[in-house]
């Protein structure tokens, strides 16, 4: 058996595997057949205890006794769908994931061997989560841990994987009995999507949904930026969308420091580490190698001094021509000549539209440890496509980039 951890893959050794999520409340699971747009072809696809079955996929209720699990015969998939994501949401309306630590468990769904379990860190107001996705790569279906939460519940999960939102469904069927009714019916939480024919009965939880967030769905705990430019505190993360749509394509890295004492210079280096899905370490473009990944990230050169307004070096990332496999990035500052960051003054990072020169996030370093290497921000891209920047702040005893790699791949 395999203990999972966010982003962690496995190869499925059986055709038919079983997602079962358990917690000390009662979740609703639910499970979604994605095309290779990560959108479902209609919502025909979206699998809960109101449509307990579709092409493969079935749902399949605990009946309050046992958590609800979804099964998937990857024989039985029909072609185009590349991947199956397994969500759950706990049964009482608005209720969240805080203090309650679900786990996922795949089963061999023939005889309920264990293949692997997954707890979900770190979860607080989600009140929805992506909790697993079992995905086709290169012709063999593989299991990959996700713990992915949304604030405004199964309506977010639902619209960013373009199941319709009607803003007045039809009744739908009576759910069981430990379901809890149907709220009010309120507005959609996203942008109205064209009509389409009604194919499934509504899921009432989703269309009761009424979070307070901006109508583009986002996850929890993070933000984007329909609100102008964004200062991040460490630990925070934002959505660099706007109006629900990627905002831009190419973007700068500035980072920039000064030295704490008046007339001493202070010699840092700034890097990028590229991952992988599976936090496999691609390429570290530094004052060394100031190109990878076929041009699409890019290194300024090596600042000797720290000194000047402005920022000291910047790394530029074409988010639109990196590699497919490139969906991790940490940037990183390291002090080569062993000078402690108790030496600098300040440090900082800031996301700059390199079509505009529009500064978009900016994070100020405001803590100092006495090591030779911190982790300042990191972009990750989302299973919708979307790039994330999350304020990192964590300080290493490191050098050089190269010592950077593995701790980096750690905060992934």
């Amino acid at each position: 058996m395999t203990a999972m951890t966010p982003g962690s893959n496995i190869p499925l050794t059986v055709a038919r595997v079983a997602v079962d999520v358990a917690a000390p409340v009662r979740l609703d699971v639910s499970g979604l057949l994605l095309g290779a747009n990560g959108k479902v072809r209609s919502d025909d696809d979206f699998i809960f205890y109101n449509q307990p079955s579709g092409p493969g996929v079935t749902y399949r209720s605990g009946g309050g006794a046992a958590p609800d699990a979804i099964l998937v015969d990857t024989g039985a998939v029909p072609a185009g769908i590349e991947r199956i994501v397994v969500t759950a949401s706990p049964d009482a309306a608005g209720q969240t994931f805080q203090g309650i630590e679900p786990t996922a468990t795949l089963r061999n769904a023939d005889d309920g061997t264990v293949l692997a379990t997954f707890t979900p860190p770190q979860l607080a107001n989600e009140t929805a989560l992506v909790v697993v996705e079992i995905y086709l790569r290169n012709g063999a279906w593989k299991a990959r841990a996700v713990g992915q939460g949304y604030a405004n519940g199964l309506a977010g999960i639902a619209t960013d994987f373009g199941v319709s939102v009607d803003d007045e469904p039809a009744a739908a069927p009576a759910a069981p009995a430990a379901v809890a009714p149907p709220a009010p019916v309120a507005p959609p939480v996203a942008p109205p999507v064209p009509p389409a024919p009604p194919v499934a009965p509504v899921d009432p939880r989703i269309a009761a949904a009424t979070p307070s967030a901006p109508a583009a769905p986002a996850p929890s705990g993070k933000i984007n930026l329909d609100k102008g430019r964004v200062s991040l505190q460490k630990n925070q993360t934002v959505s660099l969308v706007k109006g629900g749509r990627p905002l831009l394509s190419q973007v700068k890295m500035g980072l920039g420091w000064e030295p704490a004492y008046r007339g001493k210079d202070i010699d840092l280096d700034a890097s990028v580490i590229a991952y992988g899905a599976q936090r496999n370490h691609l390429d570290s473009c530094y004052f060394g190698k100031l190109s990878i990944l076929n041009g699409s990230v890019k290194h300024s050169g090596d600042n000797l001094t720290g000194e000047g307004a402005g920022d000291d070096e910047v790394i530029v990332v074409d988010l639109g021509r990196l590699p497919a496999d490139a969906t991790g990035l940490v940037f990183t500052v390291n002090s080569f000549s062993g000078q402690k960051f108790t030496e600098v003054a300040k440090a900082y990072c800031r996301l700059i539209d390199a079509a505009t020169g529009e500064e978009l996030v900016r994070f100020d370093l405001t803590t100092a440890e006495p090591q030779t290497g911190v982790m300042m921000a990191k972009l990750i891209k989302q299973f919708t496509g979307e790039w994330e920047m999350t304020a990192m702040g964590e300080f290493v005893k490191s050098r050089t980039v190269r010592g950077m790699v593995k701790p980096a791949a750690q905060a992934l």
